[in-house]
């Protein structure tokens, strides 16, 4: 799955980022998709402030719901849980 060709430059994603200084917390985060400010003709994501590339490396939802489920899914009850929303 090629993720350059599946989004353009202003869609609004969510992503689900784990803390690098806690990989047992995970969140979902809102990000915008936008040029890659050091590789022309690719795209990133924008979020906390910080381009992250946009490949494999991020699961990446089209909307919240999708986002939400895959987060049940992998992390059980998102109660209370650190997630956007």
């Amino acid at each position: 799955m090629n993720l350059q060709e599946d989004y353009e430059k202003g869609d609004i994603v969510y992503v689900m980022y784990r803390n690098p200084h806690a990989q047992s917390v995970a969140q979902i985060q809102e990000a915008a998709v936008v040029q890659h400010p050091e590789e022309p003709g690719e795209l990133a994501l924008f979020f906390y402030d910080t381009y992250y590339p946009l490949n494999e490396q991020i699961a990446v939802y089209k909307t919240e719901e999708e986002a939400n489920e895959a987060y049940q899914f992998y992390f059980g009850d998102a109660d209370g849980a650190n997630y956007y929303g």
